[in-house]
């Protein structure tokens, strides 16, 4: 049912987080991968181990954990970004409320302004709390933000009361998510998009090589939204400075001659995205052992590589989307609109190397979408301009 799905269990502190357990073991049953991440009341109720065992993956509690890698503190931006659900069962009325409010006070209600996927909760109460005006009021809050929710079952409660509260059996917590991942698909649902990121190196000899300083952040961003908004996704890398987000198809190149031969055969993809940085020139002969220096000047005869992107617009099939990439230092428009009609391709993302918070490296971007329909600009984190691109290019299909 949930095959390759990938699934935030969010756990807080009532007696139902016990069953929570079993909820886990049952998404995983169905094929699903499952982190989890726990209030800090709910870890009173079963153990971090139990959930790290089962999971495979550390449990997020609090944002700055006593022990920990030092980028720990940003894993809800991380899981927010990976995960095609957020499920939080139980949920309390604590929680809810916070949740209604906004409140960012540990790992999972910050997780839950940083999703980017649909998010079902389900309330676990006991007594009369989910009868109760303020619960019922942010219930109603949740549900205008457009997050899901899945009723609470009726029968005995841990107070020994009967009434409506209880965690509903995980059977329909399942068939709820089902439905959610169903519906909610995204505009590139069921399609196979290539993205290349990284820079590629031409080598002299065996310890020297041509290259640009391109840390593979922007490529991958693309990668990640296209996955996101619901592709199947390869990416094809050279040399990168971050890593792959994990479950992620890729392919590992190091030169141009590389990516040229890997890239022809992803040539069925239904969406190309050429954000690598591929040299454009390499040396005519590669020496087979280091170059000792001398006294003369040494001089390194260089050919033109092959132009990926010009290459994949003369065989472009039909309904294939090319998207190219151009970065300048001068006549940024212009370069880049003269780069869309000699390379066929259909959109040209450009940015300057000028721009203060653009370019190589930096975790920025400002950048210009540039098709035959006009320009568009956008800014703000490489994952959001990544988004934000694709978003307005397939909504607009």
């Amino acid at each position: 049912m949930l095959s390759g799905k990938r699934i935030i269990l969010g756990v807080t502190g009532g007696i139902a987080a016990y069953k929570a357990v079993y909820l886990l073991r049952d998404f995983q049953k169905a094929g699903a991968e499952v982190r989890v991440t726990m209030t800090p009341a709910a870890t009173k109720f079963v153990g971090i181990e139990t959930f790290a065992s089962l999971s495979g993956h550390d449990v997020a509690v609090n944002i700055f954990p006593e022990s920990g890698s030092v980028d720990t503190w940003t894993r809800h931006i991380e899981w927010g970004e990976w995960a095609d659900i957020f499920v939080i069962a139980p949920c309390t009325a604590n929680t809810l409320a916070k949740i209604a409010g906004g409140f960012a006070d540990n790992m999972l209600t910050s997780t839950v302004l940083a999703a980017r996927c649909p998010i079902l909760i389900s309330p676990t109460m006991d007594g009369e709390m989910y009868e109760a005006p303020s619960v019922q009021t942010n219930l109603e809050i949740i549900q205008e933000f457009g997050y899901h929710v899945i009723e609470p079952d009726s029968g005995y409660l841990a107070s020994g009361l009967t009434g409506k509260g209880r965690l509903p059996e995980s059977e329909a917590i399942l068939e709820m998510v089902d439905e959610i991942l169903k519906n909610s698909a995204g505009p590139l649902s069921g399609m196979k998009v290539v993205v290349t990121a990284g820079a590629t190196r031409e080598f002299i000899d065996p310890v020297r090589f041509i290259s640009n300083p391109s840390s593979g952040k922007m490529g991958i961003a693309m990668a990640n939204a296209a996955s996101l908004l619901g592709a199947e996704v390869k990416l094809i890398h050279g040399n990168i400075s971050i890593n792959i987000p994990e479950g992620m198809q890729s392919e590992a190149v190091v030169s141009s001659s590389d990516l040229f031969h890997a890239v022809q055969k992803e040539q069925d993809a239904d969406i190309i995205i050429m954000a690598a940085a591929v040299s454009d020139f390499t040396p005519a002969e590669r020496h087979d052992h280091k170059v000792k220096k001398s006294t003369d000047t040494n001089n390194i005869e260089l050919k033109k590589t092959e132009d990926i992107l010009e290459w994949l617009g003369k065989h472009k099939k039909e309904g294939q989307i090319l998207i190219g990439f151009a970065m300048e230092t001068q006549n940024l428009i212009e370069n880049a609109k003269s780069k869309l009609a000699k390379k066929n391709a259909d959109f040209i993302i450009a940015n300057s190397l000028l721009k203060e918070g653009a370019g190589f490296e930096v975790d920025t971007n400002f950048v210009h979408l540039i098709s035959s329909e006009g320009i568009e600009e956008f800014a703000g984190t490489k994952e959001d301009v990544a988004f934000n691109v694709l978003n307005h290019i397939f909504e607009a299909e």
